[in-house]
């Protein structure tokens, strides 16, 4: 025994923790990896929206210099590379394309993926376009797509 009424070999009568003391340390470490981990996936999908965005005026801004160049828009996105654009950019989920077609009425209707944005309730699906009507919006008689929320869509 020291001076304090303790034992020399360390914390009282037990050198370490108890069982239970090792289950709450574990439920609390797990409740709060839990909820890291869901704000991580929030945060990755508003990244994705974001991303599908820039690349939608990426995509007017290569529209813009074909048609400026050639006095007509582009029948497909992919007649944009490597003149106007090095890569037609891609979806970030890494399996879809980005909606486009010609339209007779307006020039041309391009918009991220059927499925649209994920976080519905994102500010830019007020501003885009939600032009057309289902199967032939604006005139567009191939490819083309209704525009409606959920997806971020536009015109020249």
């Amino acid at each position: 025994m020291n001076n304090f009424g303790l034992r020399a070999s360390g914390f009282g009568r037990h050198g370490g923790f108890t069982l239970i003391e090792l289950l709450v340390v574990i439920a609390i470490i797990g409740i709060l990896a839990t909820t890291v981990m869901t704000s991580l996936n929030s945060a990755r999908a508003k990244a994705r929206d974001v991303r599908r965005i820039a690349d939608i005026h990426q995509l007017q801004l290569a529209l813009q210099l074909a048609y400026d160049t050639n006095g007509r828009y582009p029948a497909a996105l992919t007649d944009l590379t490597p003149v106007f654009i090095s890569a037609a950019p891609k979806d970030p989920d890494g399996l879809s394309d980005y909606q486009y077609c010609v339209s007779t009425s307006r020039g041309y209707h391009l918009g991220t993926r059927p499925a649209g944005l994920e976080v519905a309730a994102d500010n830019a699906l007020l501003a885009d376009a939600d032009a057309g009507i289902s199967g032939h919006p604006d005139g567009c008689l191939t490819g083309g797509f209704s525009g409606e929320d959920p997806v971020y869509d536009v015109i020249p």
